[in-house]
C-alpha cells in the first residue's frame, strides 16, 4: 500500500450534511463485498452501456488498481446504489489523479446528486493527493458540468467507445 494509500481510510461509510438518508462508501476494490461490486457493474452498464447504446468492455482491468465511491441510498443495508465512481491516484491511469465512470442512477438525475458525487470524489482525491492536479477523460455534452466544478479542457473532442470525448484538468 503506498502512502497515499495509507492515509486515506478504506471501507468508509459517512453520511454528507447535506444529502439526507446518502451514505458514502469508500473503498478499495478487494474490500468491496461481491453485492457492491455487482450493484456498482449493475450501474455502470444500465447507464454506459444500455441507456448511453454504447457497448464497449467495462471490465477494464482498471477497477483492482482503483479507490470507489458508492453512494447508498437510504440505509446501506437496503443496498440502493444511486450514485457511483472510481477514483485513482497519480501514476495509476494519469501522471495526476483521475475521476472515471461517475455515474447516477437515471431515477435521481436533477437532484443534484451528480455535483454532491464530484464532490465527494474530489474531496477523496485531495486526502490521497493533497493540491495535485485531477485528469478525466469527460463525455463532450457533460463539459460544461466539469467546467463548472473548475475543470478546464484541454484536448480537442476525440471519440472513445463510440462517444465523443474531451480530456480536462483541475
Amino acid at each position: 500500500m503506498s502512502k497515499t494509500s495509507a492515509r486515506a481510510v478504506s471501507n468508509q461509510i459517512a453520511e454528507p450534511p447535506d444529502s439526507a438518508g446518502l451514505s458514502w462508501q469508500w473503498s478499495r476494490f478487494s474490500e468491496l463485498s461481491p453485492e457492491d461490486l455487482y450493484a456498482a457493474v449493475q450501474l455502470r452498464e444500465a447507464v454506459f452501456i444500455v441507456e448511453q447504446q454504447c457497448p464497449y468492455n467495462d471490465a477494464d482491468g482498471r477497477d483492482p488498481h482503483a479507490w470507489h465511491l458508492l453512494g447508498w441510498s437510504g440505509q446501506r443495508s437496503g443496498k440502493d446504489l444511486v450514485a457511483y465512481a472510481r477514483v485513482f491516484e497519480p501514476g495509476v491511469r494519469y501522471a495526476e489523479s483521475s475521476i472515471g465512470r461517475v455515474v447516477t442512477a437515471p431515477r435521481v438525475r436533477g437532484s443534484g446528486l451528480g455535483k454532491a458525487l464530484m464532490a465527494e470524489a474530489l474531496r477523496r482525491v485531495e486526502s490521497l493527493a493533497p493540491g495535485q492536479a485531477i485528469k478525466i477523460a469527460a463525455q463532450r455534452r457533460l463539459e460544461k458540468f466539469y467546467l463548472e466544478l473548475g475543470f478546464r479542457t484541454i484536448s480537442e473532442p476525440y471519440e472513445e467507445d463510440g462517444i465523443i470525448h474531451v480530456d480536462m484538468l483541475r
